[in-house]
């Protein structure tokens, strides 16, 4: 690199440039345009590859006749929730179906694996990871919570995506000594309020100590309001 910062190939350049200019003699030196040598691929937008990899798994899983349901960032997203996703795409389906679907996942050329974790498989499409869970909090996906799911667009592509009440419940029930990040699940507590059952989230997991602090602090940020069998 130059002292201002120039591209190598372009300082040569302009240096063949000057030394024609002295030289009429010399062969002419192609004049193509070169390069600002700030510019750069852009970044790739991660959002938007979690996006597209979940609307191709979404849609090999449909084309199947698969039962599932999309879960996590994309499907707070789907609600209406922020288009800053996180660090992958998820997938609810039975755990009677995690070998179809596998060799479904694998059939379409996507890649799979069993991960040390027995309560999901890891698949990768577009290069981003994609969790297919036939596990969710600790309990087994149903097909009651399939059914429950909401048909609904997901940028271009309609999938079953989970019912706003199951979505939040997995993501307060998932709170744990050891696992306990407030901050990333209060933006969404913030933009489903209107959609969950908060009652029913309470009855499931209220008495754990972790979820009910998360319910507390929503109460106290007034996101939500206080139960309804409280005092």
């Amino acid at each position: 690199m130059t002292q201002n910062g120039e591209d190598v190939t372009l300082a040569r350049r302009r240096a063949e440039l000057r030394l024609a200019a002295d030289d009429p003699g010399r062969a002419p030196v192609p004049t193509e345009p070169v390069p600002h040598p700030q510019a750069r691929e852009l970044p790739q937008d991660r959002s938007q590859a979690i996006l597209e990899a979940a609307k191709r798994v979404g849609a090999v899983l449909k084309r199947k006749g698969h039962p599932f349901a999309l879960a996590g960032s994309v499907a707070v997203y789907a609600h209406g929730g922020s288009r800053h996703l996180q660090h992958d795409a998820d997938f609810c389906i039975l755990p009677e179906d995690a070998e179809a679907v596998a060799a479904t996942l694998r059939e379409a050329g996507l890649g799979v694996r069993v991960p040390p974790e027995d309560w999901l498989l890891k698949a990768t499409c577009f290069e981003q990871d994609v969790d297919i869970i036939f596990e969710l909090a600790q309990r087994p996906v149903t097909p009651d919570l399939l059914e429950r799911a909401q048909y609904l667009p997901v940028d271009s592509v309609h999938m079953p995506v989970l019912a706003p009440t199951d979505l939040m419940r997995s993501l307060v029930t998932a709170f744990s000594e050891h696992h306990c990040d407030f901050g990333s699940v209060l933006p969404v507590a913030r933009a489903l309020r209107e959609k969950v059952d908060w009652e029913e989230v309470r009855k499931t997991c209220g008495d754990e100590p972790m979820p009910a602090a998360f319910l507390f602090l929503l109460e106290r940020l007034y996101v939500i309001e206080p139960s309804k069998e409280q005092p």
